[in-house]
């Protein structure tokens, strides 16, 4: 298993609760993600995902345990870190009668960016989007909303950036695109991903750690590569497919 060293984390989870009255969704976890790598939260619906990211942005106060983000401790110290990261969603819909300038403008302006004129400029050239920059958003075809929500996302330039599902519903074309922009982005930056994902091939290719999310516990942590080989396994999909099932004999034996 993966451990990566706390000291040069920048998020770092420490026996994380959240219960919802009489559910709890996360239970007991602890993980942290190095600096400048890709890890992967998987897991079926409920298994503590979006959580886990909520409170990682400073949105859910935990129940117990305690959330470390860039060195604040979140929700409190959330203040001192939100400029300096950044979240991307499909789910997540920017104001659909502002263009698409706007909306990038309201958000640059948000996360204290410097230069948001020349940031939109950068972005709308990198990304493709001048001939709708002054279109409304929800005017927009869903390739082209994924183009601002990425451009959103990368507006401050964030040393950490939090993917929920970002490709979504998207054709294999823009979906690929958005993985290389993903890809480029890190590599040029040194930006530090955690990505949830129903897409296993996604995973496979973008991140260099799975950490595998069952009914809110760690039932697994390692690269893409260990995983497979362990469960003895073509593939990631069928790993998570042993693990969402508790199939996973293959684990066992080799142990």
């Amino acid at each position: 298993m993966l451990v990566p060293s706390v000291n040069a984390s920048p998020i770092v989870i420490d026996r994380l609760v959240k219960r919802y009255k009489s559910v709890t969704a996360v239970d007991g976890i602890s993980f942290a993600v190095g600096a400048g790598s890709c890890a992967a939260l998987l897991g079926g619906n409920g298994a503590g995902k979006t959580t886990t990211i909520s409170t990682i942005m400073g949105l859910v106060e935990p129940t117990e345990g305690a959330v470390t983000v860039l060195g604040a401790a979140m929700p409190r110290q959330r203040h001192r870190v939100l400029h300096r990261i950044n979240f991307e969603s499909p789910y997540v819909n920017m104001p659909m009668r502002l263009t698409v300038r706007q909306n990038l403008n309201v958000f640059g302006m948000l996360y204290g960016c410097d230069d948001v004129a020349g940031r939109i400029r950068t972005l709308a050239e990198e990304f493709d989007m001048h001939a709708f920059l002054d279109r409304e958003t929800g005017k927009l075809s869903s390739g082209q909303k994924t183009r601002v929500a990425l451009a959103k996302s990368l507006i401050n330039q964030p040393e950490i950036l939090l993917l929920d599902e970002p490709t979504a519903s998207l054709d294999p074309d823009t979906a690929d695109w958005v993985r290389g922009r993903l890809e480029r982005y890190r590599h040029e930056r040194g930006a530090t991903i955690l990505l949830a994902s129903h897409n296993m091939n996604e995973v496979e290719r973008l991140c260099d750690r799975v950490i595998m999310l069952k009914t809110g516990r760690i039932e697994d942590d390692d690269t893409p590569a260990r995983l497979v080989a362990r469960y003895g396994r073509s593939n990631l999909e069928e790993v998570f497919l042993d693990i969402a099932r508790g199939t996973g004999e293959a684990r066992e034996a080799a142990r």
